[in-house]
């Protein structure tokens, strides 16, 4: 029982996300969790309105190992080892109690790694579960799983109130993830209702699906050992497209940079994502694609679902297929990302770059009247950049540019500018132009509207403007 605790690579949210399979599986449609931090000794409850267990069913499924992972399981089934709910609970606590309801009929048993004799499991009597549960079933079903002594939700066993609820927070934010399809309603079952500490979890949709400029390619079936694995690409829209929060929330902790690639599905429930299995590199042009793959429990072995359902490795049968669907579709990523620039023949658009067309010569430079570039010609430091600027013209590459023009047109790209980097620049460049305006905020908004980077971005300068209250 005490190597059942270092079975898989569980965090809360994984360990959460083990009962919450268990609770699907019981046909629950809604899912109550609550985690107290208890002046440092913290309790977590997961309860549900499944159709519960009677005493016999509680006895199994508190044995260790309790299924066969060869055996043929329903569909729906979103466990395999038998060995979920003891191993995600050990993974966090020493003492797990879990109490179920069926037919009115009460029924508790306890595991305590601190009191284990001989393999006594504990169990409790009508009487006492009905002392121990948060509140009484009052459809006469349902289960409820209690985690006390949780002495693995910090790494050095001092545990504050603040590393807590970062804690919890993460994995609200993980089941979301997770289960998006269930809370969504989409599936041919009962709508999912997840609440955490009373707070009812949104999807998160990795996709963004809802969003006109998501890009939804066309789904490529594979068949593999005689059943469809649907594999469905998406190109997430350019991040001028969406607001700060989208944004944010898309990229996650990590960034967009590393949740590209693979998100693998088993039964609807996310088992692995931004993943390239070794078939592409993680790259900047290829950051806005994301794959969906969805695979049936009959293909556990095939696909080596781990223990703790957060791992799996990709069939080889498969390998050369998909690596030929991801060249397919990164240039797609790349074309959404890459930014080209403006025109220069543009006479609406104040740009950055001048060309200027002389004695059948050509030649390219920065204009000086870009209110970034004359704000900084306006300051102390103005012959610095001035000799900075000619710099950069008079060493301008001319011919490697016009050899990648002549071999690789469709290779060429800029870098995009950043969130970050566009706020910099409107910070730079509004107080300048409304200096030049007369204080006149509308006249300002009028003239980024003409002037590049702003005008190829303007979703973001209204999102800037809005948040600056003006």
């Amino acid at each position: 029982m005490m190597s059942a605790r270092s079975f898989g690579n569980y965090d809360l949210a994984g360990a959460l996300a083990d009962l919450v399979d268990n609770s699907i599986k019981a046909g629950a449609q809604n899912i109550r969790i609550r985690c107290t931090y208890n002046d440092g000794d913290p309790v977590v409850s997961v309860r549900d309105d499944g159709h519960g267990m009677s005493a016999p069913e509680l006895e199994a499924a508190m044995r260790p190992a309790s299924t066969n992972p060869s055996e043929e399981r329903s569909p729906d089934d979103l466990g395999r080892f038998g060995w979920g709910m003891k191993s995600a609970s050990f993974s966090q606590c020493r003492k797990l109690v879990v109490l179920a309801a069926r037919d009115h009929e009460m029924n508790g048993a306890i595991w305590d790694l601190d009191d284990i004799d001989d393999w006594a499991m504990g169990v409790l009597a009508g009487e006492e579960v009905a002392t121990m549960v948060s509140h009484p079933f009052d459809a006469g079903h349902g289960t409820e799983v209690i985690w006390q002594n949780c002495d693995r939700l910090s790494e050095d066993g001092k545990l504050t109130s603040t590393g807590f609820n970062e804690t919890v927070s993460h994995a609200a934010d993980r089941l979301a993830l997770v289960f998006h399809r269930f809370i969504e309603g989409k599936l041919k079952r009962p709508h999912l209702n997840i609440h955490l500490n009373g707070t009812v979890l949104a999807p998160f949709d990795p996709f963004h699906t809802r969003h006109a400029a998501t890009q939804r390619l066309e789904v490529e079936p594979l068949r593999i050992a005689g059943q469809i694995v649907p594999v469905q690409p998406f190109v997430l829209p350019h991040y001028s497209r969406l607001g700060e929060s989208e944004h944010d929330k898309l990229g996650g902790e990590e960034g967009f940079l590393r949740n590209q690639g693979f998100y693998v599905y088993r039964n609807d429930r996310l088992i692995i994502h931004g993943t390239w299995f070794r078939l592409a590199k993680y790259g900047e042009l290829s950051q806005l694609v994301r794959i969906s793959v969805d695979i049936p429990n009959s293909m556990d072995d095939m696909w080596k679902i781990t223990v703790d359902k957060s791992d799996a490795q990709l069939p080889a049968v498969i390998r050369n297929r998909l690596r030929q669907i991801v060249d397919g579709i990164r240039g797609k990523s790349a074309r959404v990302y890459r930014s080209r620039g403006g025109r220069l023949d543009d006479p609406r658009s104040v740009s950055v770059w001048s060309r200027h067309a002389r004695n059948s010569e050509i030649n390219y430079s920065i204009n000086r009247e870009h209110p970034v570039i004359a704000r900084l010609l306006e300051t102390e430091s103005a012959d610095d950049v001035r000799a900075m600027i000619n710099l950069i013209e008079q060493n301008f590459p001319v011919t490697d540019f016009s050899h990648d023009v002549s071999l690789k047109p469709h290779a060429l790209s800029q870098s995009a500018t950043s969130r970050q980097e566009m706020k910099r620049l409107l910070d730079l460049t509004i107080p300048g132009l409304l200096a030049d305006g007369n204080g006149d905020l509308k006249e300002t908004i009028e003239r980024l509207k003409i002037t590049e980077p702003f005008s190829r971005n303007w979703s973001m300068v209204e999102e800037y403007i809005s948040d600056k209250g003006w």
